[in-house]
């Protein structure tokens, strides 16, 4: 089978990236068609690939960034040409599930979530960017096209796959599409458990504003324990203004450092809502406990007082009290990697080829059409 695979954008590495990585395991040599490109900014598995870019690909728009270029995207996406490929596997959170494939190509869309910004979260990031006036009128033009264009694209997909059932209801609700869950991998084989224990609590985060980073500083200030942040974001000199001095941010670190703080922390703190998080399921690949606010993905991956305790408010109060709740209690943690060996890497690789070929039998002997 001819295979090519589809992405938003390849500019930094995030969970969706890794995923893109797990499915050039499984289809070794299909190329990926993104809009930017830039390998400076990723991993080395995505070094020497075939990667093959829209005409929005150039110096200029990779220093702009991908948020302004969202206007052209869907034009984009439909400027590819893959008329050649049996099946085309699309990773989409934002526009790569739009391009065009001829009725003899199967489509198969991994959803990590129904565009944010289009929909539900629209006013959110409407606010965040601080736009004045006239750009927020142009704004509002802007994503009214794009919402219509993401409705009527969603219906050239065969079948979608879901990041996780928070994300399955957002497919529901805005395409009115069913599809099947298959969580994102985390790869368990990176990190380990650790005998010893230090005295800090953990985020691994990009600080920006719907992360909620906020909350854990606010709740740390007045806890007095602490908290190690370990990530960079827009965010870093707000938070750092707020924060006391229990409180440490060292900015980007490379996954070896990473991986030693996961492993030594007494519990990762994740208080922001995500349609599924991969954070947390490395936390617990680590064999250690996570504190989440009780909604979206987390509920998937965390398992009341086995894995880790909720907090149901998305406030700085309710965030104290589960630390209070959590230093009361004990935790096993080759129960917590076990858990999270549920979601390992090779499982999701199992799933999606499993997924695919089931479905592509399933396209070339139905046909939807009668002839009279």
């Amino acid at each position: 089978m001819n295979v090519a695979l589809v992405h938003d954008w390849l500019t930094n590495m995030g969970g969706a990236e890794r995923v893109i990585i797990n499915f050039k395991e499984i289809y070794k040599d299909a190329p990926i068609y993104t809009t930017l490109y830039n390998p400076d900014n990723l991993d080395n598995e995505f070094k020497n690939i075939d990667v093959r870019t829209s005409f929005l690909q150039s110096p200029k728009n990779l220093r702009r960034g991908h948020q302004m270029l969202l206007p052209f995207m869907p034009m984009a996406f439909e400027s590819f040409d893959l008329n050649e490929y049996d099946i085309v596997l699309s990773s989409s959170s934002s526009c790569a599930k739009g391009v065009i494939t001829n009725p003899d190509t199967m489509h198969v869309c991994y959803c990590h979530t129904p565009m944010r910004y289009a929909w539900e979260y629209y006013y959110e990031y409407a606010n965040e960017w601080g736009l004045n006036k006239l750009k927020g009128k142009l704004l509002k033009y802007v994503m009214n096209y794009i919402r219509m264009w993401d409705r009527v694209s969603a219906d050239r997909v065969d079948y979608f796959i879901a990041n996780s059932e928070n994300v399955a209801k957002r497919i529901w609700k805005h395409y009115r599409r069913e599809s099947v869950v298959i969580h994102p991998p985390v790869r368990c084989n990176l990190f380990n458990i650790s005998d010893t224990d230090e005295d800090y609590f953990l985020i691994v985060s990009r600080l920006v504003p719907y992360k909620r980073i906020d909350l854990a500083v606010q709740a740390f200030n007045e806890l007095g324990l602490p908290l190690v942040v370990i990530g960079d974001g827009k965010d870093l000199n707000r938070l750092k203004a707020m924060a006391k001095d229990n409180i440490k941010f060292l900015g980007r670190q490379p996954d070896e450092v990473i991986k030693d703080y996961y492993s030594k922390c007494r519990a990762f703190i994740f208080p922001g809502e995500e349609d599924f998080g991969i954070t947390p399921l490395e936390a617990q690949s680590s064999g250690r406990p996570v504190i989440a606010y009780g909604k979206g993905g987390a509920l998937e991956t965390v398992v009341e007082q086995k894995t880790g305790v909720f907090f149901k408010q998305q406030t700085a109060e309710d965030l104290k009290d589960a630390v209070n709740r959590f230093q009361s209690l004990s935790f096993d943690k080759m129960c917590i990697r076990k858990h999270a060996e549920e979601f390992d890497e090779k499982i999701f690789e199992m799933k999606i080829r499993n997924f695919v070929n089931e479905k592509h039998d399933e396209f070339l002997s139905t046909k939807k059409w009668k002839v009279l």
